[in-house]
């Protein structure tokens, strides 16, 4: 399910539509227990804590990517300068502010 390398669109498309059918599975499953004969409840309950275990697992893989990749933006980020950006910016809005006073 899971691959330590980046992952495409379709890649993390396909995880979170697993992820998607588990809920569901697991949602189903919850609104079946009540009708679930008492010597299968536990069998039941045991699916249950399996797929909770499943969905915990890709949702704690998906966070490991997304801070993989916040640290990984965080340091090409820090490399980029954007001193020009920055100085257009900030007469973009200093032009805007003397156009608002003098309206």
């Amino acid at each position: 399910m899971y691959s330590p390398g980046p992952m495409g669109r379709d890649e993390k498309r396909a995880d979170l539509e697993e992820v998607e059918r588990r809920v569901a599975e697991l949602e189903r499953l919850a609104d079946s227990l009540g009708g679930v004969p008492d010597e299968r409840l536990v069998e039941e309950l045991d699916r249950a804590a399996g797929l909770l275990g499943e969905i915990n697992a890709a949702v704690e893989a998906h966070l490991e990517a997304a801070g993989r990749e916040s640290r990984e933006l965080g340091f090409l980020l820090e490399g980029t300068g954007f001193g020009a950006f920055d100085e257009a910016l900030a007469e973009l809005e200093s032009r805007e502010r003397e156009q608002d006073a003098g309206a």
